[in-house]
């Protein structure tokens, strides 16, 4: 029987094993800074769980945490059976209890206090899980949580140890703590270098002091410094150390002012010193080495996005309208438009994105309970009650700031009341149904006075001054015209006589009637008839290809009509992939609610969640103010002289990268990157330069390539880096990108972290870059 499992060692070569395995822990606990950390140590030991897939699939399955310490591996019981494993870094979240759609559908309420959920970046599906005592859960729960905190707290350098130690480890086949060339090589490739034989020996024979014909020990250190060498970061050092070889106060201050562009003093570089330099006789001497300057220049307050940014700095006072708001189209729905699953993780991974609007399409069920789903479609249901509570539970995790629910209501007028009732009673006094003040309002209220506050946006029986005059609110009409995206793009195709005929009604009950109240859906007959007509609170949904239109051939309208009013945007019908519209072109015209599909990663996405990356990530990004003021001249197409025309020019030398991943899975595979620079905005802004590819190296690729781009309205521009795997029979693979806007950008030498296909941070990976912005006169 062993031999399937391969064959059995001796009593010596177990105790061997397990002693290198323990030293193995041991090195990777230090890396990490968690030696004799007990929450570690009782993942290291691992227990049995029990694994839930359905009502009739719960199996034990062991799990442990591997020596690594970052995989999680998990294998069955039973002979015969694969194990599985997992990195640490691909963990979302651990959630206690039933809180999992999985876990609510295939577990009774009983075992509650027992179960968790581990979340996954990504489409990857949920793991739920259930222990023997809620004791047990609670303990894998915090010492999950807390080992995954630990690493996405570590800085670049120690992420960068930890990872190249293991590969040294994987390396190392015969497990002697000795490096043969041949191994050497394999490691390289592990790292992402590919080299040829030749630097492979040369390299090889500079470490090889003892001319052993292997690296050990203090060789093994020297090869990796060797390796982690930045000599770009050296060149910079050094010209500001002179003539010490140290960089004292005055000198990072002078680095600071020259070359970064920041306001510094002696205090300044005091503090820094303080906090980043390593070694204690350099730091008593107030001295900053080459080492401690490598650990400031990754912390990330030095990094390309100006660090006030990250926090909620933007006036958020202003009328709601006067707000880019994040939004999401379809938000139910997991993967495709037809025949896709519908979830409640879906709107918990959307609100923790910063989604700040989201849409439910309701109909009746069964059991006289609303279901939602793609209607028409193969798409799966799930209770309109069931997504109601996951948004209230997640909907202010990631911001404070108002969320608002977009319903396309199919129902029926018994069930609407049901609508109704599970939004009174599950989200209470979070949610509006009266404006603020208890007055007929003039205007939007802000952002900050919505805080923790759900807003339905719907139809509405009769105008919001109707609830201020209850003799004339009493009326018997209960139709109102059904304005769904479906009856729209089934209709696209029709005159406009043809489809005021056919205009549906629907039935709509007061209760739900009533809960609208800042976001009354209207259809848009004009710009001039919203203008005449429209109260403020009134407003329309566009689908993309007639947005795409106005703001191209009536930008100025369309701005002005924005000042006024919201404006909300959907794909286009045909995109029954789920695939996105780019954005860019509607905030150009002052729209505030953009809707993407949040499930598809793409450059329009990626773009979208650069826009809500600053500002504390609040879902809400206030526009400029010459898009606020209801008599601009601004227009994105034509770009006539006004106060948006800021000229200036951005450089930026592409420096190099550093601990690319690779895109294919395959031992031989290596990165050939490029780096491609991208701005945004109007479309005098748009651009885009690339380097050329480095051959063979993923692990320190150098480029020291300059480009030069003109941006003529800064306020609506954004950056994006992108590096891609360059193929020349081919198109080029996606590898890592960061996008931001442009007046987030920091001057100087900075690092960009990379994020990857599904908008998380690839742990090590980095771009260095020089960045300077200029005024054009």
């Amino acid at each position: 029987m062993y031999c399937l499992r391969g064959p059995k060692l001796s009593s010596s070569e177990e105790m061997l094993r397990h002693a290198r395995s323990q030293k193995v822990v041991q090195i990777n606990l230090e890396l990490i800074g968690l030696e004799g950390d007990a929450d570690l140590q009782f993942l290291l030991q691992g227990g049995d769980l029990l694994k839930v897939r359905s009502p009739s699939w719960k199996k034990t399955r062991h799990f442990r945490l591997m020596e690594d310490c970052k995989t999680m591996w998990s294998e069955s019981r039973k002979m015969f059976k694969n194990s599985k494993t997992f990195s640490l870094d691909d963990i979302s979240a651990v959630r206690m209890g039933r809180q999992s759609e999985g876990l609510q559908k295939n577990t009774e309420d009983l075992v509650e206090d027992r179960c968790f959920s581990i979340m996954f970046k990504g489409r990857r599906k949920n793991l739920d899980l259930i222990a023997s005592s809620e004791e047990e859960a609670r303990r894998w729960l915090n010492s999950l949580q807390k080992v995954v905190s630990n690493r996405n707290n570590l800085n670049r350098l120690q992420k960068t140890e930890h990872w190249i130690f293991n590969c040294l480890r994987k390396a190392d086949k015969n497990e002697d703590d000795k490096m043969s060339q041949s191994e050497l090589k394999d490691f390289l490739r592990l790292i992402n270098v590919e080299v040829d034989d030749k630097y492979a020996e040369m390299l090889f024979q500079k470490c090889d002091k003892s001319k052993s014909g292997y690296l050990a020990g203090e060789e093994i250190k020297h090869f990796y410094e060797l390796l982690t060498q930045r000599e770009e970061i050296d060149v910079i050092y050094q010209e500001y150390a002179k003539p010490t070889g140290f960089m004292s106060p005055q000198n990072l201050v002078d680095f600071l002012i020259k070359e970064q562009r920041e306001e510094a003093t002696l205090a300044d570089a005091h503090n820094i010193i303080q906090k980043h330099e390593p070694d204690d006789n350099a730091k008593e001497k107030k001295l900053l080495s080459k080492d401690g300057f490598l650990m400031y220049m990754h912390h990330p307050e030095t990094m390309v996005l100006d660090p006030a940014h990250r926090e909620v700095y933007q006036d958020m006072s202003q009328p709601l309208n006067h707000y880019f708001i994040s939004s999401s189209h379809n938000t139910y729905l997991m993967e495709d438009q037809l025949t896709g699953p519908s979830s409640t993780e879906a709107y918990v991974r959307a609100l923790l994105k910063g989604c700040r609007c989201v849409e439910l399409d309701v109909w009746d069920g069964s059991d006289d309970e609303p279901v939602i789903y793609h209607g028409y479609t193969l798409t799966s249901k799930i209770l309109f009650k069931d997504a109601i509570k996951s948004i209230k539970e997640y909907a202010f995790k990631t911001s404070d700031f108002p969320v608002i629910l977009s319903l396309e209501n199919h129902c029926s007028v018994a069930q609407q009341e049901v609508m109704a009732d599970h939004m009174t009673s599950i989200l209470g006094s979070a949610l509006v149904t009266a404006p603020l003040g208890g007055v007929m309002p003039s205007d939007f209220p802000s952002p900050k006075e919505l805080k923790g506050k759900f807003l339905i946006k719907g139809k509405r029986l009769n105008k919001l001054g109707a609830s201020f005059a209850p003799e004339t609110a009493a009326a018997d009409e209960t139709d109102v015209t059904e304005e769904d995206e479906a009856n729209n793009e089934d209709r696209d195709g029709q005159k406009e006589e043809e489809k005021i005929k056919e205009t549906k009604k629907l039935k709509l009950a007061k209760a739900l009637s009533d809960m609208v109240v800042y976001c009354k859906s209207v259809h848009f007959n004009g710009f001039e008839d919203a203008r005449q007509n429209l109260s403020f609170y009134e407003m329309s949904s566009f689908k993309e290809p007639k947005a795409m239109t106005l703001a191209e051939e009536s930008a100025n309208s369309y701005i002005r009509h924005n000042v006024d009013k919201l404006s909300r945007i959907y794909p286009a019908g045909s995109r029954t992939n789920s695939s996105n519209y780019s954005p860019v072109p509607l905030w150009n015209a002052g729209c505030q609610i953009v809707a993407l599909n949040f499930q598809t990663t793409c450059t329009d996405m990626d773009v979208h969640q650069g826009r809500f990356l600053v500002n504390g990530k609040s879902g809400y990004i206030l526009k400029p103010a010459f898009m606020r003021d209801g008599a601009t001249e601004f227009d994105p197409i034509t770009l006539t002289r006004g106060p948006w025309l800021k000229h200036k020019t951005l450089h930026v030398m592409v420096i190099s990268a550093q601990q690319l991943p690779k895109v294919n899975t395959k031992k031989t595979s290596i990165v050939d990157p490029l780096v491609r620079v991208q701005v945004y905005g109007v479309p005098a802004d748009v651009a885009e330069k690339e380097t050329t590819a480095v051959a063979n190296n993923g692990f320190n690729p150098v480029w020291n390539e300059n480009f030069q781009f003109d941006v003529y309205v800064p306020e609506l521009a954004l950056v994006r880096f992108t590096i891609e795997d360059h193929d020349s029979t081919s198109s080029n693979e996606f590898v890592g990108q960061f996008t931001l806007p442009f007046d987030s950008l920091k001057m100087g030498y900075r690092h960009v972290p990379l994020l990857g296909k599904n908008g998380d941070t690839l742990p090590s990976s980095g771009l260095f870059l020089h960045i300077m912005v200029l005024d054009v006169e």
